[in-house]
């Protein structure tokens, strides 16, 4: 796991393994501890961010406020995914 930021009691990260081949670009967000069951969140080609599933139950006016941080945040999290994985892909 890798943390990239950290909102209140959210932390926003990647796993350490996006599996094989590369998953698109995108982040889990867990409140507290990270959890297999955290929220996935999209990143698009235009830095958008695109809620995949919100399986960590955010409620939805944090949500909404943690996926304009991510947009707002998007270069710095495809900079990272990229020094983390090498490569880089879009669902969108």
């Amino acid at each position: 796991m890798l943390q990239i930021l950290r909102i209140g009691p959210y932390s926003l990260y990647f796993w350490s393994n996006e599996s094989d081949p590369l998953e698109p670009i995108h982040i889990h967000i867990s409140e507290g501890r990270e959890s297999a069951a955290a929220t996935k969140v999209w990143i698009t080609s235009t830095g958008k961010a695109m809620v995949c599933n919100n399986n960590s139950k955010i409620p939805e006016n944090v949500l909404k406020k943690l996926v304009r941080i991510v947009e707002a945040n998007s270069e710095t999290i495809i900079e990272e995914w990229l020094n983390r994985f090498g490569e880089i892909r879009y669902f969108c």
